[in-house]
């Protein structure tokens, strides 16, 4: 499926830091309040519906035999034209 980027930004940000920008992205969550991402001139606005899927993803990368990147994304996703309701896998648990 064809993809269209509408906003990016990748930095090395302190643990602390990455924490504040995920609690203020889990309030206006809570709230109802739109995500709005901003970096330079960049900036989008996005209202996710009241029950978007939310992937999350721990990958391992590199190449073959230095497999030593690792990541964590988190993803939320919907239909803008009808995504109230989000498909699943089983209940997630984050310790």
């Amino acid at each position: 499926m064809p993809e269209e980027v509408l906003f990016k930004s990748e930095s090395n940000q302190s643990r602390e830091e990455i924490a504040s920008y995920l609690r203020k992205v889990a309030d206006n969550l809570d709230s109802g309040e739109a995500i709005n991402l901003k970096a330079g001139s960049e900036s989008v606005a996005l209202n996710p519906p009241a029950r978007p899927t939310f992937e999350v993803k721990a990958e391992r990368e590199g190449p073959a035999g230095n497999m030593t990147e690792r990541s964590i994304e988190f993803e939320l996703e919907w239909d803008e034209n009808d995504g109230e309701e989000g498909g699943g896998s089983g209940q997630l648990e984050i310790e």
